[in-house]
């Protein structure tokens, strides 16, 4: 079965061809990086617009690099929720129109299910059950996989996102945009125990994370330094900051194998490139005897190929949309579409 997906939940505008959820024809994303560089990070409406531009472009390039046409197109999918909404329409209408143009299947696509589904990918042998830690930009989740569409949120982040977090740190110390893509190249040789920041822990809830409290250290910190006129050390400050946030990660998600056993772990979102995290999380699967499984680095961030992958299983599912179809701001990953 081949699949026609689209992506544009935040600021790629993406497109690919999947076919059986495993097997990537083409995958195509135009980025808008050095545009929103201009800003320190995404500007929704920008965005939007972009993706009205670049949206059929992808789609025309996505179909040549596979070299098929639209009439070997099985289905048409596209991701609905969560994200920017006025990005989101974009393709959902882009995606309508071509399902109602052609007669074919629309499927509905939840972004994090999608992040998930890059592992399926890059893993071809990669099956459920087992437990995933979600990190990006605006997510951190771990949650239980039972089966491809069957999901339970186990611990979730109470205030701001890993990526939110790594993101406005990295402004902080005067990093550009993308911030944690930028600290983790910039701070790869920095001290990581140089400066101690506070390790977070919400009461009573041992599998949730929260990230706003070490977000201020690391801004008051500098500020500091600031006003008393001393050197910033971007190196060891983003280094520690980075040390902090991984271990945060870490702490929950064995956490959360010890209590569920579940001995297979799936790494899953932008944040699953960070070479920190990759590197602890490989020792700790290593020393734990945990089947560690991770994205390749190009199907981390947002991308069309994870949309493919994830829309097959939602297809055999029975997960079929009508032309009601309308985007969603937010939506948990555990929640079907209903319309």
């Amino acid at each position: 079965m081949k699949i026609l997906a689209i992506e544009s939940s935040c600021d790629d505008t993406a497109s690919a061809i999947v076919e059986d959820g495993r097997e990537v024809l083409s995958s195509v994303i135009a980025s808008q990086v050095p545009e929103h560089i201009l800003y320190g990070g995404v500007v929704p409406e920008i965005a939007s617009r972009r993706h009205c531009e670049s949206v059929s472009g992808v789609v025309k390039k996505a179909l040549e690099e596979a070299k098929l046409s639209l009439d070997d197109i099985d289905a048409i999918a596209c991701t609905y929720a969560p994200g920017l909404i006025g990005a989101l329409l974009v393709g959902v209408n882009f995606a309508k129109g071509l399902s109602y143009s052609k007669k074919l299947p629309l499927i509905p696509v939840h972004h994090l299910r999608s992040h998930i589904a890059s592992n399926y990918i890059t893993h071809i042998q990669l099956e459920p059950p087992f437990l995933a830690l979600v990190v990006s930009g605006g997510h951190t989740h771990l949650i239980n996989v039972r089966s491809y569409t069957d999901y339970e949120i186990i611990g979730r982040t109470r205030d701001d996102a890993a990526g939110e977090a790594l993101d406005k740190a990295a402004r902080t110390l005067g990093l550009p945009y993308p911030g944690g893509l930028n600290m983790d190249r910039v701070c790869k040789d920095g001290d990581a125990d140089a400066y101690k920041f506070p390790f977070p822990k919400v009461s009573g809830s041992e599998l949730d994370f929260s990230f706003s409290g070490l977000k201020t250290a690391v801004i008051n910190l500098v500020h500091n330094l600031n006003q008393k006129g001393e050197n910033i050390d971007i190196e060891n400050i983003g280094a520690s900051y980075m040390k902090c946030v991984v271990n945060c990660l870490c702490d929950r998600t064995m956490r959360a194998i010890d209590k569920t056993g579940i001995n297979n772990l799936v790494l899953a979102g932008g944040v699953s490139a960070n070479s920190v995290l990759r590197r602890e999380m490989t020792r700790l699967a290593d020393e734990k005897g945990i089947e560690l499984y991770f994205p390749e680095l190009k199907y981390c961030g947002d991308n069309a190929a994870m949309v493919g992958s994830q829309a097959y299983y939602e297809y055999k599912n029975g997960s079929i949309a009508s032309l009601k179809l309308n985007a969603t701001a937010a939506l948990d990953i555990d929640k079907n579409l209903t319309m």
